[in-house]
């Protein structure tokens, strides 16, 4: 595949820099933002979304104190503690 400055015609590949159409911005309507960012209702929270947070805080909390346990029993083990 030839690089792309020998497809480009001759005449441009001639003209001085300042010549060239400067670089255009978009127009307004396709430069809208796609996502807005929006308060949050405070009259009513999303009761789904606080219990999965609870409840997910909940088992990393489960998780963490049985494991917490299990090392402090391994450690008694190894060291001849119990």
């Amino acid at each position: 595949m030839a690089p792309p400055v020998l497809c480009r015609p001759a005449s441009r590949l001639l003209a001085p820099a300042r010549l060239l159409a400067p670089a255009r911005l978009p127009s307004a309507p396709r430069a809208r933002w796609k996502f807005y960012v929006r308060e949050p209702p405070r009259d009513r929270p999303d009761w789904p979304k606080v219990g999965l947070t609870l409840g997910t805080a909940v088992a990393l909390w489960i998780h963490l104190i049985k494991k917490h346990n299990e090392d402090v029993l391994e450690y008694k083990r190894r060291n001849g503690l119990e």
